[in-house]
């Protein structure tokens, strides 16, 4: 069912569409080295062995899986051989590229740069974190997305048709949602449903055999979708919209992460984006992730969706984090500073001696429990202002209390 040319590839417009960039690089015979980034399913081999069969020019293999420094030689001495004796250019396409340590993508190099291959890479990893910048700056990288409904449903019936089989529209739409936008997910299925039919016609009970109840949707734990999808999920409740956020957190949990990892991240967001325009947004959080902790799924998962649909309308603020930002960046860079003297306990005689203490003001003991001009900063840092509150849910309060305290430290340092 492999495609053999560009118009028989299903999907993936955006770069083989008319005058797109690959299909005019293709047709034009104009080839360069190149990664296909995109996830399972989506067509990378295929595309590469069209691009070959498209340019007359010699396919080898290796996967980055099984090969290593040795195979990559024998193939470079394979397409020397090619050049020298058919004087025919050499497509080498490394599957899983990513797996490649730094040295054995290095092995690469003089041989894309002298023409003796070009070099196609396939992975589901982003490339800017698992390529080295030598090879990624001798490619060009392509983004495969992942194949839409309809492109699935396409590739059904062409696959029906061929094999002359039959299969009732819903069913077909039932195999469609199941492959969720992986070609080849599709194709082994209709490959196991034509071995258990006997009269050319899949039904039901095929298809229930094939997919059974262990359905899980494409998520990669500690790959891109997943830390693409926990963004996602960060973001919508930054952005104060619960359904999307909901959303993205049912996703989650239906490809099967952990939902302590999601609990762990709403506290994170609690911080983050709500602060203190909210205070109680931090223990809702923590209160869901308990709940998970106690419960387990699915009961504990409705604790941390309650927390998620809080803290996405809740008002925001990021102040602390910004403050908190501002004082490591302080902390860091000013070095040791010693804690004024007026600062410090005095627990012995030596040390009041020393003037440890002396000339502290004890704050409940001042009007409104406030020292107004008192020094909290090392006296070569001279006072910070980090946070800066919102006029926000709580922070207005804590805004307005604030500007008062400073106005009476103004006043009493102008005394």
């Amino acid at each position: 069912m492999r495609p053999q040319t560009i118009e028989e590839i299903i999907g993936q417009e955006h770069l083989l569409g008319d005058k797109k960039p690959l299909r005019l690089a293709v047709e034009a015979g104009r080839l360069h080295s190149m990664v296909f980034w995109g996830p399972p399913g989506t067509g990378k081999t295929t595309l590469a062995r069209v691009v070959a069969e498209s340019t007359d020019a010699e396919f080898l293999t290796l996967s980055a899986v099984l090969g290593g420094v040795k195979e990559i030689r024998a193939a470079i001495d394979q397409a020397k051989q090619i050049r020298q004796n058919f004087d025919k250019s050499t497509i080498l396409f490394v599957d899983e590229v990513h797996r490649f340590n730094k040295a054995q993508q290095d092995a690469f190099l003089p041989h894309i740069e002298d023409g003796t291959i070009t070099f196609i890479g396939a992975t589901t990893e982003n490339p800017s974190f698992e390529l080295n910048n030598a090879l990624l700056s001798r490619v060009r990288v392509y983004i495969l997305k992942t194949l839409k409904p309809e492109h699935i449903r396409q590739i059904v019936d062409i696959t029906l048709e061929k094999l002359g089989m039959g299969m009732p529209g819903n069913l077909r739409n039932m195999l469609v949602h199941a492959a969720d936008g992986d070609a080849r997910r599709v194709l082994n299925l209709l490959e196991i449903a034509s071995d258990l039919i006997e009269d050319d016609q899949i039904g039901e009970e095929h298809l229930e055999q094939i997919l059974g109840a262990g359905r899980v949707r494409r998520f990669d734990k500690g790959g891109d979708v997943f830390y693409d999808q926990i963004s996602a999920l960060h973001k919508s409740v930054r952005g104060s919209c619960p359904d999307a956020a909901l959303y993205w957190f049912a996703r989650m949990i239906d490809g099967g992460c952990d939902p302590l990892y999601i609990a762990r991240r709403v506290v994170r967001i609690a911080s983050e984006d709500v602060g203190n325009a909210d205070p109680r947004a931090l223990r809702i959080a923590l209160d869901a992730w308990e709940t998970q902790e106690r419960l387990g799924s699915p009961e504990g998962e409705l604790a941390i969706a309650q927390a998620i649909s809080y803290l996405a309308v809740a008002p925001k603020s990021n102040a602390v984090y910004k403050a908190w930002k501002l004082a490591l960046a302080d902390a860091s860079q000013e070095g040791s500073l010693d804690v004024p003297l007026h600062l410090r306990n005095a627990p012995t005689k030596l040390m009041e001696s020393m003037d440890y203490g002396k000339g502290y003001r004890y704050a409940h003991d001042e009007p409104d429990a406030y020292a107004a001009g008192e020094n909290y900063f090392p006296e070569a840092l001279k006072a910070r202002q980090y946070y800066n509150p919102v006029l926000r849910g709580l922070e207005i309060k804590i805004s307005e209390k604030l500007a008062r305290l400073r106005d009476l430290d103004r006043k009493k340092n102008n005394q």
